[in-house]
């Protein structure tokens, strides 16, 4: 059974608690109400008042424990819980600290608008950055919770007396979480892709999607996802088709015979883009012969769009319009040896 000096110091912990619980949440709703029209600093606020409402009363426990007799049954285990306790409360403190960050840039950073490009730039520089900083806040916070245990610390002692083989071990093992940690820095500074560019990897299109600590996902057209090591974009070649700007020139082919006369096919496709000013921005328009051979000759129309999505729903668009029109207009000069060559 508990002796009176036990109940008494636990009676003393239960008050503590319960008194700084109280003051915790009465300040923090204080800090909130003056910091409400400071965007960066009142985020920050909101964000670290459920650990601080924690810290508190943790603080006044460890402070009771300190104060106790030195005889007191549990005394040793308490404190040692209470400071395990703390170190992962001050840890889980500024992991919403350097999260508060984030989410004030990119609140004052909206991508839902058409010139998006700074917004996609800042938001992927600071998720890359954020994670890495909160892996290393939570990597010090376990480290100082494990240094409490002297076992630990010797046995840590002792692998650094024997590092060699051992040391070599793990410095292999680390190296994939280690690449991904700096090619993630890499990205950061370099920016080569950013959330919502599109981009060509192996041989998928598709948008960057999400850009975590270890892996990248790529929301490929038909809406499959693929998953791609942070390492790949540092040191394999991919395309990025919205690295400077999101226009681009799109581009269709056609196999016709010589007889077709251009300029009708030229004015048709002035015709053409000039209906569709939601697809067409109006820079580039063209119809070239690109090619020839001893039956037939190649045309490629050439056309300008404000992004890639809206490129390929113009290449449709202009494919169907121009096969109708040789069809309704020119139908002799379609190729002619497509149905003999086929029998042949």
């Amino acid at each position: 059974m508990l002796a009176l000096t036990e109940l008494r110091v636990l009676l003393i912990a239960g008050c503590t608690v319960l008194i700084l619980a109280i003051v915790a949440r009465g300040l923090c709703k204080l800090a909130i109400r003056i910091t409400r029209r400071l965007p960066f600093l009142g985020q920050v606020i909101v964000n670290i008042c459920p650990p601080f409402m924690f810290l508190l009363p943790l603080l006044g426990l460890q402070a009771v424990w300190a104060a106790a007799p030195a005889d007191t049954l549990f005394i040793d285990a308490a404190e040692h819980i209470n400071g395990l306790c703390i170190i992962a409360v001050v840890t889980w403190m500024g992991i919403c600290a350097v999260r508060a960050v984030q989410q004030v840039i990119v609140r004052q950073n909206p991508t839902d608008i058409q010139d998006n490009l700074r917004a996609r730039r800042i938001h992927t520089q600071t998720q890359l950055l954020v994670r890495t900083l909160s892996f290393f806040v939570l990597l010090f916070g376990v480290s100082s919770m494990l240094m409490t245990f002297p076992a630990v610390r010797q046995i840590g002692t002792g692998l650094l007396a024997s590092a060699g083989l051992a040391g070599l071990a793990v410095g292999f093992a680390a190296k994939p979480v280690l690449g991904n940690i700096i090619a993630g820095l890499q990205i950061a500074i370099t920016q080569p892709i950013r959330l919502d560019d599109v981009v060509i990897v192996e041989n998928e299109w598709g948008r960057i999607e999400e850009i975590t600590g270890t892996y990248v996902v790529v929301r490929i057209w038909d809406e499959r996802r693929l998953i791609v090591p942070l390492q790949y974009f540092i040191e394999q070649p991919f395309q990025n088709w919205t690295r400077e700007t999101s226009a681009i020139l799109g581009s269709v082919f056609f196999w016709v015979d010589y007889s077709l006369p251009l300029q009708p096919l030229r004015e048709e496709l002035d015709r053409l883009l000039d209906a569709v000013p939601e697809l067409w921005d109006g820079r580039v328009k063209v119809l070239q012969v690109t090619d020839t051979t001893d039956k037939v000759i190649q045309l490629r129309a050439l056309a300008s769009a404000k992004d890639a999505s809206t490129a390929w729903d113009l290449r449709c668009y202009l494919r169907e319009q121009m096969i109708g029109f040789i069809q309704r207009e020119y139908p002799e000069s379609l190729p002619r040896l497509r149905i003999g060559e086929a029998e042949a």
